[in-house]
């Protein structure tokens, strides 16, 4: 169905598409027709974070913001959904046109700038959707928030989205908030992990469970960066690592149409770049905490791939885009015996 349907949704702007693909899926599940068509992916269950992941493959942040499509993306076949990212108050976001396919590559460039509804809107969302399996909340800060005050968004998120995630990612890495890549710095992340740990034991205690944090990070990174990161992650005992957001690097898509455009990249020029931070973080970490592998995923060998680097599971994004929803039990089924 998705092969029928991709012709004429890439002849849509890219964010229109995006949004009548949500309302889609939102409306095939209260219809029940995702119940008949969903696909039923194999899978072997997974314990991370001290969750029980039903399988390692999961959608990654940034697909459905405000958490408006969570039964209908849920009924994919996901073994997880992360929802996000999200601020304290909503915001428009950058100007349009701000998303842009590169088929040729199959990649995506975008530089959406955190646009969302706020956290009070998807916490609503949330309490509306029937799915009750894992789901993981993005969480950034307010572009109006100088990036010195940046702990006390994610504070505020945190606090509000604690009792409503099974797990919270503290987005720290994308690229169209102004100045945010600055808190992957050694100081900066030590002071903003620091009170993030410390107000979720407070939370734990409020609240009578322990909800992890994972930290999602850049591809753009040397290695002494990473082994830096490597060592706060283990300080704070912060309960997972996400590599990778999307990159600045344009190699390979230079020349394409839209190549050249200001945003992340995401989709298949990133996959080799996601995989080796996932291999260095491995190899510093040594099983400390978890690392979820998203990056460049277009095909089952290529999750394999960010499994075999290090990574305990693996998201998708720009690969739905190019596959469709026949991604999710593919990449199940190729990491079933891994």
């Amino acid at each position: 169905m998705f092969q029928l349907l991709r012709p004429a949704l890439f002849r849509l702007d890219p964010e229109t598409a995006h949004h009548l693909t949500l309302g889609g899926l939102q409306a095939a599940y209260s219809s029940g027709l995702s119940r008949i068509i969903a696909p039923h992916p194999p899978g072997r269950p997974r314990g991370v974070m001290g969750l029980n992941f039903p399988n390692p493959v999961g959608l990654a942040a940034g697909l459905d913001k405000n958490g408006d499509c969570i039964d209908g993306l849920a009924a994919l076949g996901f073994g997880f959904i992360e929802i996000g990212t999200v601020t304290p108050l909503p915001q428009p976001g950058n100007p349009r046109p701000r998303l842009f396919r590169l088929p040729q590559a199959q990649a995506i460039i975008n530089r959406m700038g955190f646009n969302n509804c706020g956290v009070d809107k998807l916490i609503a969302n949330v309490r509306r959707a029937d799915y009750r399996g894992i789901l993981g909340i993005n969480i950034g800060k307010n572009a109006v928030t100088p990036i010195e005050n940046a702990v006390d968004d994610y504070l505020i998120c945190l606090r509000k989205v604690y009792a409503h995630a099974s797990y919270v990612t503290v987005n720290i890495s994308s690229p169209n908030t102004k100045n945010l890549r600055q808190l992957q710095d050694e100081g900066a992340l030590d002071n903003l992990l620091a009170p993030l740990k410390a107000e979720q034991q407070k939370l734990a205690d409020t609240h009578g469970k322990y909800v992890p944090i994972a930290l999602k990070i850049a591809p753009d990174m040397e290695g002494e960066q990473i082994s830096q990161i490597a060592r706060l992650l283990v300080r704070h005992r912060i309960d997972g690592v996400i590599a990778t957001n999307t990159t600045l690097s344009r190699e390979g898509v230079e020349n394409l149409p839209h190549g050249t455009e200001a945003g992340g990249l995401s989709g298949a020029p990133v996959r080799e770049k996601s995989t080796a931070v996932i291999r260095k973080l491995a190899a510093e970490l040594q099983g400390a905490l978890p690392i979820i592998g998203v990056g460049g995923i277009l095909s089952g060998p290529d999750a394999a791939e960010k499994i075999g680097a290090g990574a305990a599971l693996v998201q998708l994004y720009s690969g739905l885009i190019y596959r469709g929803p026949a991604l999710v039990g593919e990449c199940c089924a190729a990491l079933e015996t891994l």
